[in-house]
């Protein structure tokens, strides 16, 4: 399915955050994403916030910490609020894909942290995890995506 073939994200909320990745990705504009971020931290009242904003949110600011420690309590709150996330609130967000294709992806994220912070025992368990719920993930890029990153952290944790 091409980007021009996914249902449109029909959360606002999501949509900011959205704006914010670009800004990161896109623009390079890693502060200003930051300062973003937690604009809308504060707007959807941080971790008592609705479980996919938080999620959503968190998994994003987690990628423009300057600290491994902080980019670690980020992926922690994400992976957190994904555990009160149904396929249902996903769905009616817009959002095409499933809760269960998520935690690739945060098991990922924090299996990187792990390495980085030389935890690689639980830098192993986290992708362990990860490629347990690889099933989860689409035959598209997204899916890619996740699954080269999890062959580039294996092959790190590998060579260490």
């Amino acid at each position: 399915m091409s980007p021009q073939e996914l249902p449109m994200i029909i959360d606002e909320t999501l949509a900011r955050i959205n704006e914010a990745v670009q800004l990161h990705h896109q623009q390079g504009r890693r502060e200003a994403a930051r300062d973003l971020f937690a604009r809308i931290w504060d707007e959807i009242d941080g971790e008592r916030g609705d479980p996919l904003h938080v999620c959503v949110l968190a998994h994003s600011m987690a990628d423009v910490q300057d600290d491994v420690r902080q980019e670690l309590v980020w992926d922690e709150r994400a992976l957190t609020a994904a555990g009160l996330l149904t396929d249902d609130r996903v769905a009616r967000a817009g959002v095409p894909m499933s809760v269960a294709a998520l935690y690739p992806s945060l098991h990922l994220n924090l299996g990187e942290c792990y390495r980085k912070l030389g935890d690689l025992d639980r830098a192993r368990e986290c992708l362990q995890r990860a490629r347990a719920g690889i099933a989860a993930l689409g035959d598209d890029a997204y899916g890619q995506l996740i699954k080269d990153g999890l062959d580039r952290l294996a092959q790190e944790l590998t060579s260490t």
